[in-house]
């Protein structure tokens, strides 16, 4: 299995699918317990979802399940969000605090991973967006995600459907996010600009707003476009095809963008 699939084109919008990929190696699989052989921290479909909404867009797409490592994580291992419940680098347990793992992946193990797959899709991220910014002379990396809507141990409540993280603001222009956050108000789905979810260590290690490279994420409520938010995960056609609309509104008006000469 190779690590990062990419394909390339010509708009200045590069979509980043970090947790879509579902693949396992045999070994890493049979260290798994019965909790974690589910997968179920997948953003189910999401590679689906957007599939088709915009012609000449630029993806990487992480083929590892998040569980072998989480190339949205830290390398380092730090923590996303300091005191809050959260899955590290590699996790132990999944998103409803189950522990995943018969055998738990030592240090040597998880540098292992870190080689097989998150340095291959950071390297393949950092070239795309270098392509992509020679070519316009700047680029907006836009991450991919969705989530289970009620997940009590990371945050109370239910989830809003669309949550557009960009760090408090600090990850593209101001113009960029404007354009999420208005269409997401209009869509009729509840939203929510920097809650929860502010955007994962992807959205923050690449942003240099400054330099012409904007990152901005969008976590989806999974109740959105899934029949039912568990196994088997079925992917909804009329749900998803009322929320392409708003995405393909959103990546359209992204695709129009242009910074201020």
């Amino acid at each position: 299995m190779t690590p990062v699939s990419v394909v390339q084109g010509a708009s200045p919008l590069i979509l980043g699918l970090p947790h879509t990929g579902t693949f396992v190696p045999d070994d890493v699989r049979g260290c798994l317990n019965e909790t974690g052989c589910k997968l179920a921290d997948t953003d189910w479909h999401i590679d689906h979802l957007y599939q088709g909404l915009l012609p000449e867009i630029t993806t990487v797409k992480a083929n590892y399940h998040r569980y072998f490592v989480d190339v949205n994580r830290d390398p380092e291992g730090h923590s996303l969000y300091p005191g809050q419940n959260t899955t590290p680098l590699v996790p132990l347990t999944d998103f409803d605090d189950q522990n995943i793992w018969d055998t738990p992946p030592d240090g040597a193990e998880v540098q292992r991973r870190l080689a097989i797959s998150h340095a291959p899709y950071h390297a393949a991220m950092q070239a795309e967006i270098d392509r992509v910014h020679a070519l316009h002379g700047f680029v907006i990396h836009y991450d991919c995600h969705s989530i289970r809507s009620d997940i009590p141990f990371l945050f109370e409540g239910q989830l809003p459907v669309l949550n557009i993280g960009t760090n408090d603001g600090s990850t593209c222009a101001p113009a960029i996010s404007k354009i999420v956050e208005d269409i997401a108000r209009s869509s009729g789905f509840s939203m929510v600009v920097n809650g929860r979810f502010k955007g994962g260590w992807t959205t923050r290690h690449y942003a240099r707003p400054n330099q012409g490279v904007h990152t901005i994420q969008l976590e989806i409520a999974q109740r959105a476009y899934l029949t039912n938010e568990a196994a088997p995960w079925v992917y909804d056609i009329n749900k998803a095809d009322v929320l392409r609309q708003t995405l393909q509104s959103i990546l359209t008006s992204l695709n129009s963008w242009r910074p201020a000469q």
